[in-house]
């Protein structure tokens, strides 16, 4: 929400800690977004990784993201089965190929892709809506495509579907256009509308559904989304080492070396001791949940991690080579980017001929040395940089 430079917060909403703890370090306003929409400008700067992992693509592979083909057969298999990776649903747990696709790897929209089955880009795009819609899908779409009362081409999944659909049923386009507007903002149908629709000969689970929803997407965000996440879909039939290095690159700080370098094994066990947590899960759990999933994969498909390397892993990104794909240093759990980018440093000075002589290069804690040691990183090299004469 942007404030007037003449005026003041407090004089549209009280402000507060989160559930009044004060030491939180975070203020939030007092009343909801709905309360003071009106009367505030609300900007929504979204980040995404998706542009930085495609262009990691593009410079790991030498692919132009822009020349892939939108639609791409085996590309778009992978929306509905695990075939295009050359592994089975049973080595997953999973049937269909999204880990770690944006828009599709989450467990509730692969749930969709597993009771939709799409099978054109175009559905990838109506999935998508549906996704990010409130009371869309769910108590919605999803029922009216079980119960064989609409097919996914049909029912409501973008704000725009609606304005169109009722043009070509007839109803004005001004009309179409205010209840379009009614319906994503979670207003409904007035008795006026519904009439007009009705006259039209627009079915009632149309205008049931249109009462149901709270929030629509518009297309063009769905459609920009989707064209992006086939296009890293792409890469990761056709491309796999470079879609894992880069897709753990991107959520480096998640990622736990000392479970996922162990393999499959300690993976699954991971995965299911998470999974037994159901909806306790923490923030930072759940992104390790879709780590190990992704991870699970890799192995599956018969790609290596190497283990971190004084001199050959890069600070932070993971980097692919003939054996393996390399772990970077800050990928180890307490090793952060500070200390990794110095020890990248110092490297470049020379091999380190102690442990003594590398943390006074480097200048890192005892404990960055001592979790270097756990992950084999010093290997037979001595404490101490002097000799001994006997």
């Amino acid at each position: 929400m942007i404030v007037p430079q003449n005026c003041d917060i407090h004089q549209f909403t009280p402000v507060q800690h989160p559930a009044g703890d004060k030491s939180s370090g975070v203020i939030t306003t007092h009343f909801d977004y709905d309360s003071i929409s009106s009367r505030l400008v609300k900007l929504d700067v979204l980040g995404h990784d998706d542009p930085t992992v495609i262009r990691m693509l593009e410079d790991m592979t030498g692919v132009n993201a822009k020349d892939i083909p939108i639609g791409e057969k085996n590309t778009m298999e992978l929306f509905s089965s695990t075939e295009p990776l050359g592994i089975s649903p049973e080595d997953i747990n999973c049937n269909v190929g999204t880990f770690g696709i944006p828009e599709f790897g989450t467990k509730f929209v692969r749930q969709m892709l597993m009771e939709t089955m799409p099978k054109t880009f175009s559905e990838l795009i109506r999935i998508s809506g549906l996704s990010h819609g409130t009371d869309v899908w769910l108590n919605n779409a999803r029922d009216l495509i079980k119960n064989g009362i609409a097919q996914l081409s049909e029912v409501i999944s973008t704000r725009d579907d609606i304005m169109v659909y009722l043009m070509y049923q007839g109803v004005d386009p001004i009309i179409s256009f205010k209840i379009m507007e009614d319906v994503r903002k979670g207003k409904g149908l007035t008795p006026e509308y519904e009439q007009k629709m009705k006259e039209k000969g627009v079915p009632q689970w149309y205008i049931d559904s249109c009462n149901k929803i709270k929030y629509m997407f518009p297309k063009a965000h769905a459609v920009a989304y989707v064209m992006m996440a086939f296009r890293i879909a792409y890469f990761k039939v056709y491309h796999p080492e470079a879609f894992y290095a880069a897709y753990f690159t991107t959520r480096v700080d998640d990622f736990d070396a000392d479970t996922i370098l162990k393999g499959r094994q300690t993976i699954l066990q991971k995965i299911d001791e998470l999974d037994k947590k159901g909806n306790s899960l923490s923030a930072k759990e759940k992104n390790l949940l879709s780590i190990l999933e992704v991870a699970l994969e890799m192995y599956t498909r018969g790609i290596n991690l190497l283990p971190a390397d004084l001199y050959k892993s890069d600070a932070v990104k993971f980097i692919l080579t003939e054996d393996g794909i390399r772990i970077p240093l800050c990928a180890l759990q307490g090793v952060g980017r500070t200390a990794a980018n110095s020890i990248v440093e110092a490297r470049t000075a020379g091999q380190f001929v102690s442990v003594e002589d590398f943390r006074e290069r480097a200048k890192v804690s005892k404990t960055v040395i001592e979790i270097l040691k756990d992950h084999g990183c010093f290997q037979d090299m001595p404490e101490t940089s002097q000799i001994s004469f006997f």
